[in-house]
C-alpha cells in the first residue's frame, strides 16, 4: 500500500470515527498504520482500562477476540467445561486466569490478571490458598520464581511468545553485547534468562521481564539505548515512536502473531462504515465474568 493511500484510508478512518462517536483502541501488537490511527495504543490491561472509562458511543478494539469480550463484559488453550473439570479436581482452590481466555473462562475465574498486573494478583491471594492459573504455563513458571508461591498451571502457551527461545538470547547477546535486554513473561526464555541473569551481575542489571507497557517505560528512562527484545515484533513500532534516538531489535524475526495482523486499516473502515464485527456477550454471563475482572482492577 502506498503512503498517499495509507493517509487517504487513515483520514476516513478518522471521519467516520467523529461521525460514530466512536474511539479506536488498538494493541501494541497491531500493524503501525492502525496504531498510528489510534485514538490510544497500549497493552490488554491498559486498553480495557480505556474500554472501561470512555464516554464515546461506540468503542473499536483493534486486538484479539478476548480483549473485545474483556471490554463487553465490564483464547482457546482452555475452556469453560475443561476448567469446571479442573477446578472439581481442586476444591478450594482460588483461579487466576490470564487475560487471554474467554468470557466463559473468566466467569468461573475468582481474578483475572495480565502480565502487567499478575504478580500483584497471585500476591494478593491468601498464603494458605491453592492457586489454580492459566492458561499459559510460561508466565505461570514466572511468577512462580518471582512469588515465591507454588501453584498448578495449565499446559498452555502462546505460540508467538513460546517460539522465543534460550537459542535466540544467546544469539542475540552475541550479536549486541552491550544491548538491554525487554523480555514478556510469557516467552519460553523468560525462566532461563532470570537464572542466567541471578548467575551473572553484569547480565542481570540488563535483563527485565516486562509486559509490553513496561518495556515502553523502560525504553523512555533506561541510560542504554539499544534494545533487545522478545516479544510480539508489532510493539518495535511503539517503542520507535516513544524513544526515537533508541534502538530496537526483534530477539526473534519469526515472533509475529497472524491474528493480530489479520486487522487492516481496510477492515478497520469497513467496521466504522457498516458497523459490522459488533462483539457481545450474554448479559448473564457478562455480569459473572465482570466479576473475576473487577476484583483485579480493584488490586491493581
Amino acid at each position: 500500500m502506498t503512503a498517499s493511500m495509507t493517509e487517504r484510508l487513515q483520514d476516513e478512518v478518522r471521519t467516520l470515527a467523529t461521525e460514530r462517536k466512536a474511539v479506536v483502541l488498538a494493541h501494541n501488537y497491531q500493524v503501525p498504520e492502525v496504531q498510528d490511527v489510534a485514538d490510544y495504543v497500549g497493552d490488554s490491561l491498559g486498553l480495557s482500562q480505556q474500554a472501561a472509562a470512555t464516554e464515546a458511543d461506540v468503542i473499536v478494539f483493534c486486538g484479539v477476540h478476548f480483549m473485545a469480550e474483556t471490554a463487553a463484559a465490564l483464547a482457546a488453550s482452555i475452556d469453560a467445561e475443561a476448567l469446571a473439570r479442573w477446578k472439581a479436581e481442586n476444591p478450594g482452590a482460588v483461579v487466576v486466569s490470564y487475560v487471554n481466555t474467554t468470557a466463559e473462562v473468566k466467569a468461573l475465574s475468582d481474578y483475572c490478571c495480565t502480565s502487567g498486573n499478575a504478580r500483584q494478583i497471585i500476591e494478593a491471594v491468601p498464603a494458605d490458598r491453592e492457586i489454580l492459573f492459566l492458561p499459559d504455563m510460561f508466565l505461570g513458571a514466572y511468577l512462580e520464581r518471582v512469588t515465591g508461591r507454588k501453584m498448578k498451571v495449565w499446559p498452555g502457551e502462546c505460540h508467538v511468545h513460546a517460539g522465543i527461545r534460550p537459542d535466540d538470547v544467546a544469539r542475540t547477546l552475541d550479536e549486541h553485547p552491550d544491548a538491554e535486554l525487554l523480555i514478556h513473561p510469557e516467552c519460553g526464555c523468560a525462566s532461563q534468562c532470570m537464572y542466567a541473569a541471578s548467575e551473572n551481575p553484569a547480565l542481570g542489571a540488563r535483563t527485565h521481564v516486562l509486559s509490553t507497557e513496561g518495556m515502553v517505560q523502560r525504553a523512555r528512562t533506561s541510560p542504554r539505548r539499544e534494545f533487545m527484545v522478545a516479544t510480539e515484533t508489532g510493539i518495535l513500532h511503539r517503542l520507535g515512536k516513544e524513544a526515537p534516538d533508541a534502538r530496537f531489535y526483534a530477539m526473534s524475526e519469526r515472533a509475529v502473531c497472524r491474528y493480530m495482523k489479520m486487522i487492516t486499516l481496510e477492515k478497520l473502515r469497513d467496521s466504522l462504515l457498516e458497523m459490522r464485527h459488533r462483539v457481545t456477550v450474554d448479559p448473564e454471563l457478562a455480569a459473572r465474568a465482570r466479576g473475576a475482572i473487577q476484583r483485579m482492577v480493584e488490586i491493581t
